[in-house]
């Protein structure tokens, strides 16, 4: 009888949890011949989310969860669960229901069946998100995979289902600037792509506002690529062509018509115009720099403050 481990990571979820837990109870009767563990991460919620995962434990024990200390971010709970799993099989998904947990049983098949070691699954469209959002979204994935190896599809989500090869693959990846999606294809793997078209949260708010995903993305630029690196490069040698022929401009100038160098207003400008891109390519090899400090520091990924 095969295991399967459902990892769902919470912060401030308390709406949504029943909604997702009667889901769950009806997609796992349907599905015959394994067994399952559910497992919470409480990301250090400030509601009742804890509360009502104990209470789902206390009538079903096939509920377990890991609490926080504080609130470590999403890729933590998703971390602290791949840890905590023990099935043959792991599933990831968010607990506002936005990842249809009707999907298991067509994912869980495949995987026994075909030649996958991951069954992912991708939105087909951003129906109900801003329109600033999705297009900037659209421009993330874009740039992302132009100047990145690991390729990350636009509109996957972190929803799936994969073997405990892989999974086991994922735990060896310590690192603590952690971007799931970017790892999930680095790890390689055979991976299947569902599409379905986008949900609407069942409960609750989103936690993620434009700038928290403006943030994130970065991360996972500097996580999975060092082409920004060449920008400061790039601009050192650019900028040094274009200063060595406006010397000779210059002095050419100078020489055959003896026309006096001036232009206070436009010396101030390139001035201004050079700082910025050197603060700019400061700015870049200073986020390097700073995951690298806190690489090199090896704090815990979480820290754990109760689980059953």
């Amino acid at each position: 009888m095969d295991k399967i481990s459902l990892i769902i990571p919470c912060y401030n979820e308390e709406q949504a949890l029943p909604f997702l837990y009667e889901e769950l109870k009806k997609v796992t009767e349907g599905m015959s011949g394994q067994e399952f563990e559910f497992i919470f991460v409480n990301d250090g919620s400030k509601d009742k989310t804890l509360s009502v995962i104990k209470g789902l434990k206390d009538v079903d024990n096939r509920v377990r969860y890991v609490s926080f200390s504080r609130n470590f971010g999403k890729e933590a709970g998703i971390y602290a669960g791949l840890e905590a799993s023990t099935g043959d099989y792991v599933a990831l998904m968010d607990a506002d229901l936005q990842d249809p947990p009707s999907l298991l049983k067509e994912m869980y098949d495949t995987l026994k069946t075909e030649d996958y070691d991951c069954v992912a699954t991708r939105r087909l469209d951003r129906k109900g998100e801003p329109a600033i959002r999705s297009f900037f979204a659209k421009q993330f994935y874009q740039l992302i995979n132009k100047i990145s190896d690991t390729e990350i599809v636009d509109g996957a989500r972190d929803f799936r289902l994969m073997s405990r090869q892989m999974v086991n693959a994922i735990i060896d990846l310590s690192e603590y600037n952690r971007f799931s999606k970017g790892i999930f294809g680095w790890v390689g793997f055979n991976t299947k792509w569902i599409s379905y078209e986008n949900i609407e949260r069942v409960a609750g708010a989103t936690k993620w506002s434009f700038l928290s995903l403006f943030f994130y993305s970065i991360e996972g630029i500097i996580a999975f690529s060092t082409r920004p690196l060449y920008i400061a490069s790039a601009f050192g040698i650019l900028f040094c062509v274009i200063a060595f022929l406006m010397i000779c401009v210059i002095i050419m100038k100078t020489l055959i018509w003896g026309d006096p160098v001036d232009g206070y207003p436009s010396t101030i400008c390139i001035i201004f115009f050079i700082g910025g891109i050197q603060l700019f390519c400061l700015g870049i090899l200073g986020q390097y720099l700073s995951k690298t400090y806190l690489e090199t520091k090896r704090r815990p990924i979480y820290i754990v403050k109760e689980k059953a």
